[in-house]
């Protein structure tokens, strides 16, 4: 039975409300202030809160900020007037799920707490979900754009097809692709995963299909490779659009055939395995480029999800940021009390270019340096915002001059560090930094760089003088 806290110094509307829930068959708690409500809510655990605003001792607003920072805290709906509309925007800013405004419609109070227990049992389901996780690992949030992904992943699990992850580094696509392994019937069997970018092709092709003894320098042992390793469970190819064409090539008879043979071998493998695929990558532009087989897109792209970047879905930071507070406490047996309004405010209005991968190194930071008892802004060493907007075209010229002067300055420190690494060789500083020994001289004119000779190298100013003339 569903558990309902209303909170309101009317004794009326708390009448009225408490009639028309318990006529559902709700179990019902009452408070009349928000220092009853907190005590209430840490003891009884109810599923909805039922707040007004204006409430002696504590206010609602003070009761919201108290709730951020538990553990179970209840779906909270706010009641408010119709003159006091804005005071209920504010509150869902903080946290609340929706609001009741009086007087109370018919029907309207009952269909706005069946949708807050909705949000609840959703709530309960990821958190039930993270404790069965390897690592408690999960996507954390209840907004829209999340749920639906995660709702579209959840149906994806049940099959065999391939899927493809899409979405900005940092969004949590390793995250979803272990989600959809513990909700696929093949949750017993091996996940395991490949990061395709960190390797190179011959060591990617080792990796992936393993090696027969002898196969190359150092190949004492036959080795299997991840796809056997992943046999009747699932292997997931992060980056999958950084790999070469020569190894899409593999990659694509392996999903077709279900068979490949290890490096230096001649019997083909047969496995049984479900793949997921992951990039940050735009494939449709590398498909125009030439620089990703059509063939293999097609194969990989059966059930596609998208990620939605952190600045997409604002309403789970939040809980996102209490979620990685408790994590890092309890990692580092340090204590805070919560997250300070300020800080929250950072948080918020922050754009988050690193996604959630970043909001948590800032919270990590945040508990390792901060001294408490709670979060302050100056803890999280983030700036708040992103860049104004180009307001009109008298401000373009400014703009521009200030990029172009970035960029010179880049190529002057990239030169510099260049020539220190190699002590002064123009030579060896083309070669490391990819360029042509004659253009790295007419840039170090250019940029005004500040270069000893190479005269140690047989290639001084004579030399620079004859390659300018050819």
């Amino acid at each position: 039975m569903a558990r309902i806290l209303i909170v309101d110094d009317d004794p009326d509307i708390r009448a009225i409300l408490a009639d028309r829930l318990a006529a559902r068959g709700y179990d019902i708690l009452e408070a009349t202030d928000g220092l009853r409500a907190l005590e209430l809510s840490a003891r009884e655990l109810p599923d909805v809160m039922l707040l007004d605003l204006d409430l002696p001792g504590a206010d609602g607003f003070t009761v919201l900020e108290r709730l951020r920072q538990e553990s179970f805290p209840p779906t909270v709906v706010v009641i408010t007037a119709y003159a006091t509309i804005e005071k209920a925007v504010e509150a869902m800013r903080r946290g609340a799920y929706d609001f009741l405004p009086k007087p109370f419609q018919p029907g309207h109070v009952e269909l706005t707490v069946h949708k807050a227990l909705e949000r609840a049992d959703l709530r309960e389901e990821n958190r039930a979900l993270r404790a069965a996780l390897p690592g408690g690992k999960t996507l954390v949030g209840e907004s829209a754009a999340l749920r639906d992904v995660t709702e579209q992943a959840r149906k994806a699990a049940e099959s065999k097809s391939t899927v493809l992850l899409l979405g900005e580094s940092g969004t949590g696509k390793a995250v979803l692709a272990r989600s959809i392994h513990a909700w696929s019937p093949r949750a017993s069997r091996p996940f395991i995963a490949v990061n395709c970018v960190a390797l190179s092709e011959e060591l990617l092709e080792s990796e992936l299909f393993g090696h027969e003894k002898g196969a190359f320098t150092g190949a004492h042992q036959q080795k299997p490779g991840k796809f056997e390793l992943a046999n009747h469970g699932t292997i997931f190819l992060d980056e999958v659009g950084d790999i070469r064409e020569a190894m899409q090539t593999k990659l694509l008879s392996v999903l077709q055939e279900h068979e490949f043979e290890r490096v230096g071998g001649t019997k083909p493998v047969r496995v049984d395995i479900r793949v997921i695929a992951a990039t940050n990558r735009n494939l449709e532009d590398a498909l125009r480029a030439g620089r990703f087989r059509e063939d293999l897109y097609y194969r990989l792209n059966v059930v596609r999800l998208r990620l939605p970047p952190l600045r997409e879905r604002p309403e789970d930071i939040a809980e996102l940021a209490l979620h990685f507070l408790r994590k890092y406490c309890a990692e580092t047996g340090k204590t805070f009390d919560g997250i300070s309004g300020e800080a929250m405010d950072a948080l918020r209005a922050h754009q988050w270019p690193g996604n959630v991968r970043e909001l948590e190194n800032a919270i990590e930071r945040a508990v390792v340096l901060g001294s408490g008892p709670t979060i302050r802004g100056v803890d999280l060493a983030i700036r708040p915002g992103a860049a104004p907007p180009l307001r009109s075209p008298e401000a373009a010229p400014a703009l521009v001059g200030e990029f172009h002067a970035t960029v010179e300055q880049f190529k002057r420190d990239l030169i510099e560090r260049a020539l220190a690494a190699t002590n002064g060789n123009q030579t060896r500083a083309a070669e490391l930094l990819g360029l042509q020994r004659t253009y790295l001289s007419r840039l170090i004119k250019h940029q005004r760089v500040r270069s000893r000779t190479d005269d140690e190298s047989g290639f001084g100013d004579a030399a620079d003088r004859e390659l300018e003339e050819k």
